[in-house]
This record gives structure tokens, sequence and C-alpha cells, in this order.
């Protein structure tokens, strides 16, 4: 089947998998480089900075907190 298949167009990949852990690594990576990559990461942004607050926190006694089980 292979040879019939397995085209320049489409072509057939086989992954060695005697050490399954290596085998899947080696299959995410090569797909992963099948895909083009473009760098992506957006301009920082510049946020107006307000420098007088109105707000008033309310009391402590008022809010409600999640318990601390941790720490």
């Amino acid at each position: 089947m292979f040879a019939v298949t397995d085209t320049k167009q489409v072509p057939w990949f086989v992954v060695n998998a005697e050490n399954k852990k290596s085998a899947r690594l080696n299959v995410i990576r090569h797909l992963l480089s099948m895909i083009p990559y473009r760098d992506l990461t957006p301009a920082p942004l510049k946020l107006p900075r307000i420098m007088k607050s109105k707000y008033v926190r309310p009391p402590i006694q008022e809010q409600n907190f999640i318990p601390a089980v941790y720490g």
C-alpha cells in the first residue's frame, strides 16, 4: 500500500515506536514543524493612569472571604 499511495503530494510518515514516549514526542514535534509559525505577540498596551480615585473600600466585616485552607 505504501508503494502505491506514498506520493510527493501526499506523503506517508512512519514512526519508530519501540519506545512509546519517544515516538509520541517525535510525532508531536513533526506535526508542529509542519505548521507555519508567525510570532503573534501583541504590542504592549499603554493604559491611561487615573491619579485620583473616589473609591472607598467597604468595611472588612461586610466582605465575603474565601476560607484560607492552604497557607
